[in-house]
């Protein structure tokens, strides 16, 4: 009867090990993933805010070209 407790012991830690180096494994990819989904978000705020600064020199420029047009009628 002791051989089958420490089989049962055996298996039962052997599974345990298992469970926790799957658990640790998978929480390292999600880990990673979320990392490298955070870079793509950096970046396309970086280009959103980009955008942002050239729209409003585009306006600025407009209304430049605007007066001057308007000065220059005749």
């Amino acid at each position: 009867m002791a051989v089958e407790i420490v089989v049962a012991l055996i298996a039962f830690v052997g599974t345990a090990v298992g469970s926790v180096a799957g658990v640790l494994t998978a929480n390292r990819l999600v880990m990673y993933r979320i990392s490298q989904l955070e870079k793509k978000v950096e970046k396309h705020n970086n280009v959103m805010e980009r955008t942002y600064i050239l729209e409003e020199k585009l306006a600025v420029a407009n209304h430049r070209i605007k007066d001057l047009e308007e000065v220059v009628k005749p």
